[in-house]
């Protein structure tokens, strides 16, 4: 479900110009920037990029990622 929600311009803009290098919709970067700082609010002993990181990895399709196997990167 989507709500219109009235937000600050300087943030519209400045989400307006991220989402293009992140490939989101505006709405979807103001979404991401709410979940990372609710995250990081959440678990304030992680690091902001650990969090950020975290939850663009849980994102991908996992059906995309290369298979793994124990021992596979032994010297």
């Amino acid at each position: 479900m989507s709500m219109p929600v009235r937000i600050d311009d300087e943030l519209y803009e400045q989400a307006k110009a991220a989402s293009k290098g992140e490939c989101r919709t505006i709405a979807g970067q103001l979404e991401f920037w709410a979940k990372v700082g609710k995250a990081a609010l959440d678990n304030p002993d992680l690091p902001i990029d650990f969090v950020r990181e975290l939850l663009i990895a849980r994102a991908e399709d996992r059906k995309l990622l290369p298979g793994f196997a124990p021992g596979q990167f032994r010297d």
